[in-house]
């Protein structure tokens, strides 16, 4: 592991028990102070593709008021799932309560000599001003919007888990790991440990909250547990995170990858999403305390019934690659079936024992190579649907559902996910509302990029197959 510089590690904030609702608001002039008095030299304009993957236009300091005012423009043809070379002018507005100069130079991470760089996440919009019908952020606004017309706020909390590995001789990525650590696991064996703690130490000063962060089950595997939140503040936080980690991963020689299952035979990386709604006077309205099943109220089991009904559709958007169905299989914790359970972890979603306003369910299938936008759109959305629709879900399980043979979930009417990346495609394709939730642009895109993967996957020659059946047929 490289050397690097000592750093002090930040003073948590005090936590109560209320979640974060947003950034404070920030003003035009106050950001063009912070950029003056932190010696700012560049300006990062961040966004995202369909795919989630970040993306962003950098400008020099004598274009900062060009940019704070939404006045830069960009390629969008060449971005992944935005428009066609014909139509290809996009603007970047930025949103200013997400304006933070990053902490690389003061954490010792960064050459000084090349001065501070900030960031700003941005929303995308037509040239004639109108909002983008294809930016993955603006997507999840609408459902916040959806939501608050219904008397809701969104709370969202996610666990969003990563492996480090080594790199190679010129500095490729492998899945090589440099420990045999387990669950919780305490150094020696956990080497990653002043890595993690490199992390922890950025995402505080990008002004996280972080709660925990601790060595997961598999070889090279962490998690780092920030607190919840706005599900618009999370999705924004959750696209820093991934920045966050592979940039301090990588100032240690190594390489991070939230790619769901990259190691056979082992854990594969989920990113468990805890979600409760609260209404206008900050009470969480799934917990009722004379409610069904020790507090939780109609409203929550509506929800539940909404994320159920529609987990098989939306499972192409929360679980968007290949590789996340071989994470998605029995025999390693991640979920396969559509049951819910108080306490019980087997099914898709759990109810953890807390109540009051920490009552939430925990939504287990997710992975964090999803956009993060997107999923939480449409897990939310699907929630909402739920609650607008009274839909009732099934009896909680009790049972450990992988245990269970077939004919016992039969019994239970207990459904299963996609069992790979072409059927929950298909899933998706039916869903006229995913469709409704996307709109058109976004869900065709995702249709046709995801079915052109699927069918390369299944298309290509795998080691697998080479090992098996050269010498044998």
């Amino acid at each position: 592991m490289a050397a690097k510089k000592k750093t002090q590690t930040s003073t948590k904030r005090a936590k109560g028990d209320q979640p974060q609702r947003g950034r404070s608001k920030q003003s035009l002039a106050g950001i063009k102070k912070q950029l003056k008095d932190n010696d700012v030299r560049f300006l990062r304009l961040v966004f995202t593709d369909i795919d989630g993957i970040n993306k962003n236009v950098e400008v020099p300091s004598s274009q900062f008021g060009k940019a704070l005012d939404g006045q830069i423009m960009f390629d969008g043809s060449s971005i992944e799932g935005f428009t066609r070379i014909e139509e290809s002018d996009m603007i970047l507005h930025p949103d200013l309560d997400t304006f933070q100069v990053e902490p690389w130079v003061s954490l010792g991470l960064d050459d000084k000599a090349q001065g501070n760089v900030a960031r700003v996440i941005c929303d995308i919009y037509n040239p004639d001003g109108t909002p983008f019908d294809g930016c993955p952020r603006m997507t999840l606004k609408r459902i916040c919007d959806r939501a608050k017309k219904m008397g809701y706020s969104m709370m969202a909390g996610c666990e969003a888990e990563f492996f480090l590995f080594l790199r190679g001789k010129n500095g490729e990525a492998t899945t090589e790991t440099h420990d045999a650590a387990g669950y919780f696991d305490l150094a020696p064996l956990d080497l990653a440990e002043e890595c993690r703690r490199e992390i922890v130490i950025a995402l505080e000063a990008f002004g996280f909250d972080i709660e925990a962060a601790h060595h997961e089950v598999a070889p090279g595997q962490h998690e780092i547990d920030f607190r919840y939140g706005d599900a618009l503040n999370v999705a924004d936080n959750l696209s820093t995170f991934r920045f966050v980690v592979r940039k301090v991963a990588r100032d240690y020689g190594l390489h991070a990858t939230f790619m769901p299952k990259p190691l056979y035979g082992q854990n594969g990386s989920g990113m468990h999403t805890h979600q409760s709604l609260f209404n206008s006077k900050g009470e969480n309205v799934f917990f009722d305390k004379k409610g069904d099943y020790d507090g939780i109220s109609k409203i929550m089991k509506w929800y539940i019934g909404g994320l159920l009904q529609h987990a098989r559709a939306y499972c192409a958007v929360t679980n968007p690659l290949v590789n996340s169905y071989k994470r998605l299989v029995p025999g390693y914790e991640a979920p396969t079936h559509l049951a819910w359970s108080e306490r019980n972890r087997s099914p898709l979603i759990r109810v953890p024992e807390s109540r009051g306003v920490g009552t939430r369910c925990e939504l287990r299938m997710p992975d964090p190579s999803c956009n993060p936008y997107l999923a939480l759109a449409a897990m939310f959305a699907a929630g909402l649907d739920g609650v607008e629709n009274k839909i009732e879900p099934p009896p909680p399980v009790s049972e450990n559902i992988f245990d269970m043979s077939a004919r016992q979930r039969a019994r239970l009417k207990i459904k299963s996910l996609p069992a790979n990346l072409g059927d929950a495609v298909e899933q998706l394709e039916k869903s006229a509302f995913m469709k409704d939730v996307f709109g058109e642009h976004i869900f065709s895109h995702v249709i046709e990029s995801k079915q052109t993967e699927w069918s390369d996957y299944i298309a290509s020659v795998h080691p697998w197959e080479i090992d098996r059946y050269l010498s044998r047929y």
